[in-house]
C-alpha cells in the first residue's frame, strides 16, 4: 500500500499556486473583430457618426492580433509581457462593449422614430445623440491605446506572426481529420489494477464481509473508473437486486442525492418520490436498503458534514436483505468516518512500465492493431521521460497522452518535452499533486488558442454536471467563441463547434459521451481535477465569476472585484431571499447562467430589476424556478441576446416584449408544464434553433405561426395541432426536425411533401404519430411512403396497422421504430429484421397479437435495444444463431404468457444488460442465477435485474 495521502482542501487550492500566466487575448480580439465585422454588414444603416472610427480601430485590431500570437507564446517569462498582454484583453473588451452599447441605443431610436409618443421620441433622439458622441470619442480613445500598447512591443522583441503558422499543432489538415474522425468515445484505458477489482467485487458479494467499502486517494488516482468497474461487474449485477449511483461532490445537496438514490431503487414510485418531503425521503430509503440486497454508491464524498446529513437514510446494521455502500472520497478521514470498521482501499500509482504502457495506448491509438508498427526509439525515450513526471497518476498520464496524440514528429515530442520540464521545475518540492496539476496546466497551455475558451466555458455549470453537448454548442455559437472562418462547405457552425469539442474529448480535457445511434456528441463534462483547473484559469482571466448563496447566503466577498465580469453563475435555492449582484458589474456580463434550485417567487421578481442592466447580455440560462409564474417583460430589453434556455423550469407564460430580441439564435422552451407563448416568435428573423414545449398554446388560441424563419435549423416538438404545418415550407435552412401528428392524418402528407423535398437542407427527422389506425388502401399507401422516406431516422407510430409493409418498402436511414398498439397479426419481426440501420425498436402494448415471434439468422445486424412491452399473447419466441449480433440492453415486460427465453439468447454474446419486469414468477425464478433452468442462457449478460 503507497503512503496515505490526506487532502483536506479542494485540489484548486494547488492551482491557484501556479500563478500561470493569461494567454487569452488573442481570441478575445478575434472575437471582437469579429463581432465589428458581422455588425457592420449587418447593421450598416446603424452606423452614421461612428463607422470611420469603428473601421480604424478593426485595421488597428487586425495588425495587433498578427503580434498577439507571438506575444502569448513569451509571456510566461516575462511579468511585463503578461501584464501588456491583459491590457490588450480588457481594451478588445471595451471596445466590444461600446459598439454593442451603441447599436442598442440606434435599435431603440428606430423602434420609436414612429411613435406618437412625443416624449419618448424627444427622449431617445437625444440619448441616440448623447451615446453616438461618447462611443466615438471613447472609441477613439481606446484606438490611441491600442496604438500605443503596439508600439511599445519593440520592447518585448515581439515579432508579428501570419496566421499560417500560428499553430504547429492545430493546421489545416488536422480540422479536416477530425471532421471525419469525430465520433468517438474517449474512454480511460485501464492498465495494472485488474487484480484491485477482483478483491472489490469479491468483498462486495460476500456477505459475510464489511456493509461498506471506500475507495479513497488523491485526485487523478482513477478512483471512479475503479468503482464504475466493480459497479458494473457481472458478479455484482447478479448478486444485488438494486442499483443506485451518485455523485454527492463538494456542493451536495441532500434532497436531490435521496430522491435520485430512491428513483434508481424504485423507479416505478417516481412520482411519489418527487412529492415526498425530506423525512419522508430518508425513512423510504432506510426501508427500501432493509426490504431488497441494493448496491448504493456515493462518489466523491467530500466531507463528514455531507455524510451526516445524509447517514440516517442508511441502514446501520448487518441485518436486512445484504443491502450494501460503496463510497469514494479524496479524504481518508472521511471514509473512515462513515463507517469505522469498513473496508478501506486505496488504489496504488501506477509503476514506471504501466505508466508507459497507458501513455502508449492514449498516444498512438490507431497504431496499435498494427502488428508492425514501431514507435521511434527517440519518441519512447521522451516519453517515457515525460510519464515519469506524472507520479504514476492515471489521469495525468492520460492529459499527456492526449496531448501528444496531437504531435506527430520527434521534433514536436522535444518541444513538449522542454516546455513540460518548465513547468514541472516551478512546482518541484511541491508534492506529487503539484507536480500533477501542472501537467493538467500544461495541457491548457498547450490548446490551440481556438479552443482556450472553449474550455474555460465550462467553468459555468457545477461540478459533476453533464452539459448536453448540442446546449454547448449553441453557447459557444452565442458568445462568438467559434469562427466563421472555420467552416467548410455545407457545415452549419454546430458542425464546426462540434469538431471543437472532439479536440477537447481527444486531447483529455474533457470527458464525453456518444450517442449510439445517431454518431456524434451526446454530452460532455470534467473530471474533479479538471473542473478545478478550469475554474482557477477562469478565475486567472477573469472569464467567469461563481457567485454560490446556497452555502453563504450572502456571499459578499465574491462579488467584489478590481475588473469587470464578463460572465456569471448564480447557484440559489429555496432558502434564499435575496441575492445581490452590483448593477456597476452587470453591465459587462456576456453570458448569466442561473441555477434556482426551486427558489422563492420574491427571487425571481428580483431578477426583473437585474436584467434591466443586463444591456451586453447574449446567453441566458434560468434552470429550476419551479414556481414561476411570467417570464420577466423586461427580458425584451436585452438586445442583444442570442441565447434564452427556460428548461427543467415551470414558467407558465411568455411575455409578448420577447419580440425585441432580434439577434436570438437559440429560444430552448422546453419547460415542464403547459406554457401560454405569445404569438411572435415568426418574427425572429436570425433565430435558428427552437426547441418549443410538449404542451403550450397562444395567447388568443390560434396556431403557432413560425413562418419566414428562413434561418432556423434546429425545430424540437412542432405539433400539427398547435403549429401550421404550411410553416414548415419557408423554415428553408432546416437540418433537424421532430415533429408530431395526433388524432388525424390530414396532415401527413404536407409533413412527407417537406420531407422528401430534396431542394431542402434537412438531414434527420423524427415523427411521432397518434391515431386511430392505418388499415384502409389510403391509409396503407401513406404509411408506405412515409416509411421510405430517405431522411426519416425515427418513427413512432401509436394505432392500428392493417398490415405492415414489405421491409423494402423501410428506407434505409431509418434507425429507430417504436409501434403501439399496432394489433398486428403477422410477425413484424421477418420485415424489420432487414432493415440494415435500425439501432432500436419498441414493440408496446399489443403491438403483435400473435403466439410465435422469430428472429432469423443475420437478422438486426445493427440492433442495439430491443424492448417487448404488453405483448400478452406472445408465447414462444425463437432467436436463431447469428441474429442481434451488436444487442446491447433488452426489456421485457408485461408478457405474461411468454414461456421462456429463448435458447438462441445465448448466441447474443453482446448484451449487456437485460430488465425482466412484471412477468411471472414462475419466468423469473428460471432466471435466477445457479439454480435456474434458463440461466444458461444469459449467464454471459453483466447486468440482470427482475422487477
Amino acid at each position: 500500500m503507497i503512503e496515505r495521502y490526506s487532502n483536506n482542501q479542494s485540489s484548486s487550492s494547488f492551482i491557484s499556486q501556479q500563478n500561470l500566466k493569461s494567454d487569452m487575448a488573442e481570441p478575445v480580439v478575434s472575437i471582437t473583430l469579429e463581432t465589428i465585422r458581422n455588425l457592420l454588414v449587418e447593421e450598416v444603416k446603424f452606423y452614421s457618426g461612428v463607422r470611420s472610427q469603428v473601421e480604424q480601430i478593426q485595421l488597428e485590431l487586425q495588425r495587433m492580433r498578427s503580434f498577439l500570437k507571438d506575444a502569448d507564446a513569451q509571456q510566461d517569462t516575462d511579468e511585463r509581457l503578461h501584464n501588456w498582454v491583459a491590457e490588450v484583453r480588457e481594451a478588445a473588451y471595451d471596445i466590444e462593449d461600446n459598439i454593442l452599447v451603441f447599436v442598442a441605443v440606434k435599435i431603440e431610436a428606430r423602434r420609436y422614430r414612429n411613435s406618437k409618443n412625443l416624449l419618448k421620441k424627444l427622449g431617445c433622439f437625444f440619448r441616440e445623440v448623447i451615446t453616438t458622441y461618447r462611443v466615438g470619442s471613447r472609441i477613439s480613445e481606446i484606438k490611441s491605446k491600442i496604438i500605443s500598447l503596439t508600439t511599445s512591443l519593440q520592447t518585448y522583441g515581439i515579432k508579428p506572426i501570419n496566421n499560417q503558422g500560428e499553430n504547429p499543432g492545430f493546421d489545416d489538415a488536422r480540422i479536416r481529420d477530425l471532421r471525419r474522425q469525430y465520433s468517438h468515445v474517449v474512454e480511460e484505458d485501464f492498465v495494472g489494477l485488474q487484480g484491485a477489482i477482483k478483491m472489490l467485487v469479491a468483498h462486495l458479494i460476500d456477505e459475510q464481509e464489511d456493509r461498506v467499502i471506500s475507495i479513497h486517494g488523491m485526485g487523478g488516482l482513477g478512483k471512479t473508473t475503479i468503482a464504475r468497474k466493480v459497479y458494473s461487474s457481472r458478479d455484482v449485477r447478479r448478486h444485488f437486486d438494486g442499483f443506485a449511483w451518485t455523485c454527492v461532490s463538494q456542493q451536495w445537496d441532500k434532497r436531490d442525492i435521496l430522491q435520485g438514490i430512491l428513483i434508481k431503487l424504485i423507479p416505478e414510485n417516481r412520482d411519489e418520490i418527487l412529492g415526498m418531503r425530506d423525512e419522508e425521503l430518508v425513512k423510504e430509503l432506510h426501508d427500501v436498503q432493509l426490504k431488497k440486497k441494493c448496491l448504493v454508491v456515493l462518489d466523491d464524498i467530500w466531507s463528514t458534514q455531507a455524510w451526516d446529513s445524509l447517514k440516517p437514510a442508511f441502514p446501520n446494521t448487518r441485518t436486512g436483505a445484504g443491502s450494501k455502500m460503496l463510497l469514494t472520497t479524496r479524504n481518508r478521514e472521511v471514509a473512515s468516518y462513515v463507517y469505522p470498521s469498513g473496508f478501506l482501499y486505496e488504489p496504488r500509482f501506477l509503476s514506471n512500465e504501466e505508466s508507459w504502457e497507458l501513455l502508449r495506448k492514449k498516444a498512438f491509438p490507431r497504431r496499435q492493431a498494427t502488428a508492425e508498427y514501431v514507435i521511434d526509439p527517440e519518441m519512447e525515450t521522451l516519453g517515457k521521460e515525460m510519464v515519469a513526471r506524472c507520479c504514476g497518476l492515471p489521469l495525468a498520464i492520460l492529459v499527456l497522452g492526449g496531448l501528444l496524440v496531437t504531435k506527430h514528429s520527434v521534433r514536436e515530442w522535444q518541444t513538449v518535452h522542454e516546455n513540460i520540464n518548465y513547468y514541472l521545475a516551478r512546482g518541484r518540492g511541491l508534492g506529487q499533486q503539484q507536480a500533477v496539476t501542472e501537467v493538467l496546466a500544461f495541457s491548457y497551455h498547450d490548446l490551440p488558442y481556438q479552443f482556450k475558451q472553449c474550455f474555460l466555458f465550462l467553468a459555468n455549470f457545477p461540478e459533476d454536471f453533464e452539459i448536453e453537448a448540442e446546449k454547448l454548442y449553441q453557447f459557444w455559437l452565442a458568445e462568438g467563441i467559434i469562427s466563421q472562418e472555420e467552416r467548410a462547405e455545407e457545415e452549419t457552425m454546430m458542425d464546426v463547434a462540434e469538431h471543437y469539442l472532439a479536440e477537447l474529448a481527444q486531447r483529455c480535457m474533457v470527458q464525453v459521451n456518444v450517442k449510439e445511434t445517431a454518431g456524434g456528441f451526446k454530452n460532455c463534462r470534467l473530471h474533479d481535477l479538471m473542473w478545478d483547473l478550469c475554474l482557477s484559469k477562469a478565475k486567472d482571466e477573469n472569464f467567469t465569476k461563481v457567485i454560490d448563496f446556497r452555502r453563504d447566503k450572502k456571499p459578499t466577498e465574491a462579488l467584489s472585484s478590481s475588473s469587470r465580469i464578463r460572465r456569471i453563475s448564480i447557484y440559489l435555492d429555496s432558502d434564499v431571499t435575496r441575492y445581490d449582484v452590483p448593477c456597476s458589474e452587470n453591465r459587462h456580463i456576456r453570458s448569466a447562467f442561473f441555477y434556482a434550485n426551486d427558489c422563492r417567487e420574491d427571487v425571481l421578481q428580483q431578477m426583473k430589476f437585474h436584467l434591466s442592466s443586463f444591456k451586453l447580455l447574449r446567453v441566458l440560462d434560468l434552470q429550476g424556478f419551479q414556481s414561476a409564474d411570467e417570464l420577466p417583460k423586461s427580458i425584451g430589453d436585452l438586445i442583444h441576446l442570442k441565447y434564452l434556455s427556460l428548461s427543467y423550469s415551470q414558467f407558465k407564460r411568455l411575455p409578448s416584449s420577447l419580440s425585441k430580441l432580434v439577434y436570438l439564435q437559440t429560444l430552448d422552451l422546453e419547460v415542464d408544464n403547459s406554457l401560454q407563448i405569445p404569438n411572435i416568435i415568426w418574427k425572429m428573423e436570425r433565430l435558428r434553433h427552437l426547441y418549443l414545449p410538449v404542451n403550450f398554446h397562444t395567447q388568443d388560441g390560434s396556431k403557432l405561426r413560425l413562418d419566414g424563419l428562413s434561418e432556423l435549423e434546429t425545430l424540437v416538438n412542432f405539433n400539427t395541432s398547435l403549429c401550421d404545418v404550411k410553416d414548415l415550407d419557408t423554415l428553408t435552412n432546416l437540418r433537424k426536425l421532430r415533429a408530431s401528428i395526433k388524432d388525424k392524418l390530414d396532415d401527413l402528407p404536407n409533413i412527407l411533401k417537406y420531407i422528401s423535398f430534396t431542394q431542402n437542407h434537412l438531414r434527420r427527422s423524427s415523427l411521432s404519430i397518434s391515431c386511430p389506425q392505418f388499415c384502409s388502401d389510403a391509409e396503407l399507401s401513406l404509411l408506405k411512403s412515409l416509411l421510405g422516406c430517405h431522411r426519416l431516422y425515427k418513427l413512432s407510430i401509436k394505432g392500428r396497422i392493417g398490415k405492415l409493409p414489405e421491409f423494402f418498402h423501410f428506407s434505409s436511414s431509418i434507425a429507430k421504430i417504436a409501434f403501439k398498439a399496432s394489433l398486428l397479426e403477422e410477425d413484424p419481426m421477418a420485415t424489420l429484421e432487414n432493415l440494415p440501420k435500425l439501432s432500436s425498436l419498441t414493440l408496446y402494448d399489443s403491438t403483435f397479437v400473435g403466439d410465435e415471434m422469430v428472429c432469423s439468422g443475420k437478422g438486426f445486424p445493427k440492433l442495439l435495444y430491443l424492448k417487448l412491452w404488453g405483448l400478452s399473447n406472445l408465447m414462444r419466441w425463437r432467436i436463431d444463431a447469428g441474429a442481434m449480433p451488436r444487442l446491447s440492453r433488452l426489456v421485457i415486460a408485461h408478457c405474461e404468457h411468454l414461456e421462456m427465453l429463448p435458447d438462441g439468447l445465448k448466441f447474443v454474446t453482446t448484451l449487456q444488460k437485460m430488465n425482466v419486469r412484471w412477468m411471472s414468477d414462475d419466468f423469473k425464478d428460471r432466471l435466477r442465477a445457479a439454480d435456474g433452468d434458463d440461466f444458461y442462457k444469459v449467464r454471459h449478460v453483466s447486468d440482470i435485474k427482475l422487477d
